[in-house]
């Protein structure tokens, strides 16, 4: 007996593969410096895990609608409205099983076998093997990394096809960190309905900006929500990742899509972590602040020391909690790509990080700094011994 064919279009993610391989040697005693995580190292807020203690204690433990509970899909949107000027209803909002379910519901709802998604480089692991698995084909705009690796409307027109039927955002941007201009975006937006193609804009990292840059959604443009659809998640902002709670913002055309699709795959998701998302959206915020705070500290600290590493370049990231350096000068020494760097450098320095071949780049590596600054300290030094050793 096979597989599906399906199961043959999309491969296991490379984050996970890395997060396997670090926990191996850790379960062997070897002290493992694990930059491959995206998942933040702060504990779920208080306030948060008491909401979730209520609602055990009141025996909030049954099935809801599919979709989640009415007051939390409410939060969502006024949330989104308080934070960005958006417009959503409780019809143009579903809760789902973490933000990757959110998009692999998108695109199950929107995509046809055949169409062309546009997805630019480089891009979170999972968005290519979602396109591939619903048959569509992934079309990669390859972004610059002497701009920050951002996305222009330009880019965009010149790979349109007549089946272009997606276009993929990821800003602020796993692995690059790299924030679209506001201004750019609009257009972006305007191209995708001018030419009749939904825009995808996933929100994981809305709210860790740095250098005082302030936070911003697509969705907040009236005049082009027919063509967009917001993936968001509680797992970054709120140190929630576990709890699994994500979310989709569209048309109510588009979410009666992706409840139908969830009645038959996940239903709702977990009556308690609803309600810790619902305390989450509506309680005290102060937590973001202290966790984009000790980020953009081990931002500074992070692209510092790597740049100081001969061999080693490193865009400096806007937004989110990676740094993406390019690593290619080890290629002249010995090292054939940065698959062959992860590995090495797990297996000589016990340092983990995701080869940027999984991202659809072929010069870097992902480092993710959502963990302890003697952590990461430790790491890098490691890192710089492993550069050096290369000769």
């Amino acid at each position: 007996m096979t597989l599906a064919a399906r199961m043959s279009r999309i491969s296991v993610s490379q984050t996970m593969a890395v997060a396997e391989s670090a926990l191996r040697l850790r379960e062997n005693g070897v002290d493992v410096v694990d930059f491959g995580p995206g998942e933040p190292d702060f504990p779920t807020p208080q306030n948060i895990k008491q909401a979730a203690i209520r609602a055990i204690e009141s025996n909030f433990s049954k099935y809801t609608s599919v979709g989640g509970i009415t007051d939390l899909k409410k939060a969502i949107a006024e949330k989104h409205s308080r934070d960005f000027g958006s417009r959503y209803s409780v019809p143009e909002c579903i809760v789902n099983v973490g933000g990757k379910h959110a998009i692999f519901n998108v695109f199950s709802a929107v995509v046809n076998e055949g169409d062309d998604v546009i997805i630019p480089t480089p891009y979170w692991v999972t968005f290519a093997d979602v396109a591939r698995y619903v048959g569509a084909n992934p079309v990669f705009v390859h972004t610059n990394e002497s701009d920050g690796f951002r996305l222009t409307a330009d880019m965009l027109a010149r790979s349109l096809t007549p089946k272009t039927r997606l276009l993929v955002v990821n800003s602020p941007n796993n692995p690059s960190g790299a924030v679209l201009d506001d201004d750019e975006f609009v257009k972006i937006a305007r191209l995708c309905r001018d030419r009749d193609i939904y825009l995808l804009s996933d929100e994981c990292y809305d709210h860790f900006l740095y250098d005082g840059r302030k936070p911003f959604s697509i969705g907040s443009q009236q005049d082009l929500m027919s063509h967009i659809i917001i993936a968001g998640s509680l797992s970054k902002t709120y140190a929630m990742t576990g709890w699994r709670i994500g979310y989709i913002l569209a048309t109510a055309e588009i979410v009666s899509g992706a409840n139908k699709l969830q009645s038959h795959s996940t239903s709702n998701p977990a009556s308690i972590s609803q309600k810790a998302a619902l305390e989450a959206l509506t309680g005290p915020q102060e937590s973001v602040g202290e966790m984009l705070a000790e980020y953009g500290r081990r931002r500074k600290f992070v692209i510092e020391r790597l740049r100081a590493i001969p061999g080693i370049r490193c865009s400096e990231p806007g937004g989110a909690f990676y740094a993406y350096p390019n690593i290619s000068s080890a290629f002249q020494r010995g090292i054939k790509d940065t698959l062959e760097f992860s590995v090495k450098l797990l297996e000589r320095k016990y340092v983990a990080v995701v080869p940027g071949e999984a991202f659809g780049t072929k010069e870097h590596v992902r480092l993710s700094y959502a963990t302890s600054m003697e952590q990461l300290d430790k790491g890098l030094n490691r890192i710089a011994e492993f550069m050096n050793e290369l000769g």
